[in-house]
């Protein structure tokens, strides 16, 4: 019989970006903007409390997405506890583009295998991850948000698989969140169903630049960035984006669409403060810097 741990868990899961540009739901990187999350096991009931980014839009019953990714991963570990208070300190936007519902389900999946006793032998970090991606539907952004840092991800045979590759530590970041957001699925549902075989060529051309860009090659940037399947796709749903997408491009700012949109983000050195000056009204800069750790148990 699963036996559950006394007392609080706490539980720190980063902010991603996604796409960054050519890297279409492949490849994205973990950021400086962290959510904090509380849960414990309870006789009875269930408690949700949301402080901070989309407080008022969350629901407070099991159809939330962390309760809804915690009860998938106890079902995985073969027992539901009799009762669950979730405490959610939330600091990622949401519907922005910056991985808010990847963090909700990584967060939901590492607090409820913390909650068990001897977890870890009940559920890998491996076979979390593939729970976290099944319940998202795609990688990109489940696994910067577990494992932290820049990571490749995709599918194969079955399984989802997740590859680090090293970020040069000049490289900082600089996102533009917009006052209001976009609905991933309004997003992905004005991407065509087929693409030019030369726009395809030359997206993976820049994605492989961007792995080695990233990786100790910060001057490359702008040129590994640039993306054709995806970003001018959307413009329709955010026009401000790419509109300032375009105006920092042309100044030799390496800046993307960060996700699903509408957030922008920009890759700088080590000095990004002239960059916050290009912030529109009425948007929010953020430096942040890249998160080489994922989900944390705190």
């Amino acid at each position: 019989m699963t036996q559950f741990v006394d007392g609080p868990v706490r539980v720190s899961v980063p902010a991603t970006s996604a796409n960054l540009g050519p890297g279409f739901d492949s490849l994205g990187l973990a950021l400086s903007l962290r959510d904090e999350l509380e849960a414990e096991v309870l006789p009875d009931g269930l408690v949700v409390e949301v402080d901070g980014a989309g407080a008022d839009g969350v629901p407070r019953d099991e159809s939330h997405l962390v309760v809804r990714s915690m009860r998938a991963a106890f079902e995985l570990m073969g027992e539901q506890p009799p009762g669950l208070r979730l405490g959610c300190r939330n600091v990622i936007p949401h519907a922005r583009g910056l991985g808010s519902s990847s963090a909700a389900i990584v967060a939901g999946v590492v607090l409820a295998r913390a909650l068990v006793a001897g977890g870890q032998l009940l559920a890998s970090d491996e076979t979390l991850f593939d729970l976290a991606a099944d319940l998202e539907g795609h990688p990109d952004n489940v696994a910067p948000a577990f494992y932290g840092g820049f990571v490749i991800s995709g599918r194969e045979d079955g399984h989802w698989y997740a590859v680090r590759a090293g970020v040069d530590p000049r490289v900082t970041a600089v996102v533009f969140v917009p006052p209001t957001g976009v609905e991933t699925t309004v997003a992905r549902g004005l991407l065509p169903d087929a693409v030019p075989h030369a726009d395809a060529a030359a997206n993976s051309g820049r994605a492989a630049l961007l792995v080695a860009a990233l990786n100790g090659q910060p001057e490359h940037l702008l040129a590994a960035t640039r993306d054709w399947l995806h970003q001018d796709q959307r413009e329709p749903a955010m026009p401000e984006t790419l509109a300032l997408v375009r105006r920092l491009r042309a100044d030799g700012v390496p800046a993307v669409v960060s996700g699903a949109g509408p957030t922008v983000l920009a890759f700088g050195s080590a000095d990004t403060s002239r960059l916050l000056d290009r912030c529109p009204d009425g948007w929010a800069p953020h430096q942040l810097s890249l998160d080489v750790e994922g989900a944390v148990v705190l």
